[in-house]
């Protein structure tokens, strides 16, 4: 069963610094996630050595700072997240216990007993986005379920969310009368689609 409680953060908030920790492949890829959803994150990478292609990618980051040194436990000081992706687990590990007495969460790569949080696969159509977790079991099937999804959903959700915002702008009345009918509204688009849906289905064991 997944307990996991799904969350976005407001990364792009200038007070929230994220840490990174290693500078390799699995560094890359954290902080491709994490520049992919919020490009103007406050984030600080820091390994002895680090790859090209981080380099490049944070070349025109003005919030992104790379250190070219060994972790310290100091570099935990005024962070309010960590992403832990060494090549070293026990020093992963030790990291993350650190980070626990300082009342930090943290993501340590590849040790799913160890992170206080997962980095979703995420689809994303516009404003929408859909946060898929397999409860750290398989990143991989993760990965193929955004793929399917993103085929799937129609490209243009953006306008749909820009009518219902439109929609919920005009609507007077308190907190749940406005739930309500946004409710009543978007039940009806549901049917809508399920009814063309079926229609096409049909269409096409027509066609067989």
């Amino acid at each position: 069963m997944n307990h996991l409680f799904p969350i976005f953060l407001k990364l792009d908030n200038p007070d929230l610094h994220l840490l990174i920790v290693g500078g390799g492949y699995v560094g890359l890829e954290k902080i491709e996630a994490v520049l992919g959803n919020s490009p103007q994150a406050t984030i600080t990478l820091i390994a002895p050595e680090i790859r090209p292609e981080i380099q490049e990618l944070v070349a025109d980051k003005e919030r992104v700072k790379l250190i070219f040194r060994r972790f310290e436990d100091a570099d935990l000081d005024g962070k309010d997240l960590a992403i832990v992706a060494t090549n070293d687990k026990e020093e992963n590990k030790r990291i993350k216990q650190v980070a626990r007495t300082k009342h930090l969460l943290c993501n340590v790569a590849d040790t799913p007993d160890f992170c206080d949080f997962y980095l979703s696969s995420v689809v994303k159509k516009g404003n929408l986005k859909v946060a898929i977790s397999t409860n750290g079991m398989s990143p991989t099937l993760a990965k193929r379920l955004r793929e399917v999804l993103t085929d799937s959903l129609p490209d243009d959700l953006e306008t749909a969310m820009e009518q219902l915002k439109a929609v919920r702008d005009m609507l007077r009345g308190d907190f749940a009368y406005k739930v309500e009918e946004l409710n009543r509204i978007t039940e009806v688009l549901v049917k809508e689609k399920v009814a063309k849906s079926e229609a096409e289905k049909s269409e096409n064991q027509g066609l067989d």
